[in-house]
């Protein structure tokens, strides 16, 4: 069966070697299946959830997308794009936002991981990053998303709002509801410097990881 599959990176700086066995490789893969196509978005608009030096943000896309092609997604057989370069994402996401209901968005636990102890100032995108995912995956009709553990619970909103609408507006099927795509060998990758968390990007210190930058 032919699927579309949709999944995005932040170009946040500092890929390392959990995010290519858990999620880059798994994309060639994906690629590489007969009669899949495959849309991969470096999600910068995710990224300005937190303060970003603009400079720096637009060389980390650069980066992402370079990595994305080194490691063998092929942008003959795959679309890989800036997600702030189609406007229709930001646009979707206020939409779908006015679908979305606030008692999902409060038990979305990563925002409770991401925002700790003092929420009231952790910013509104950071709140709605959700829905923007949400909207992401809905506006290319994909049928199927890659996830791991941290993102199943955005997964499962995204199907909740893709159904609201259809049923609010009485239009079967007019936004495809996506299935999750496990995959079945996973990689957990720890932290160098910390063995109880997994190995991560927004990490200060470069000895917790593997960046895949790296020369030795």
């Amino acid at each position: 069966m032919s699927k579309k599959i949709f999944s995005g990176v932040q170009p946040s700086g500092n890929l390392h070697l959990g995010n290519y066995l858990g999620a880059i490789k798994n994309f060639v893969n994906l690629q590489n299946e007969k009669n899949n196509q495959c849309v991969y978005c470096v999600v910068d608009l995710h990224a300005i959830t937190v303060k970003q030096d603009p400079k720096e943000l637009k060389n980390n896309i650069r980066e992402t997308v370079a990595t994305f092609i080194a490691s063998g997604i092929d942008p003959k057989k795959s679309i890989i794009f800036n997600q702030s370069k189609v406007p229709a994402h930001a646009e979707g996401a206020w939409i779908l936002s006015c679908v979305a209901r606030m008692g999902w968005l409060n038990r979305m636990t990563q925002f409770k991981e991401k925002a700790g102890k003092d929420r009231e100032q952790a910013s509104i995108g950071l709140y709605a990053y959700p829905v923007l995912m949400a909207a992401d995956i809905l506006l290319y009709d994909a049928t199927h998303v890659p996830v791991g553990n941290d993102q199943k619970q955005h997964l499962e909103l995204c199907r909740d709002i893709a159904q609201k609408f259809n049923n609010d507006f009485e239009v079967d099927n007019f936004l495809q509801v996506p299935e999750p795509l496990i995959q079945k060998e996973f990689s957990r990758i720890m932290s160098l410097k910390d063995g109880s968390k997994k190995m991560s990007k927004s990490d200060l210190s470069d000895f917790s990881r593997i960046n895949l930058t790296d020369n030795k």
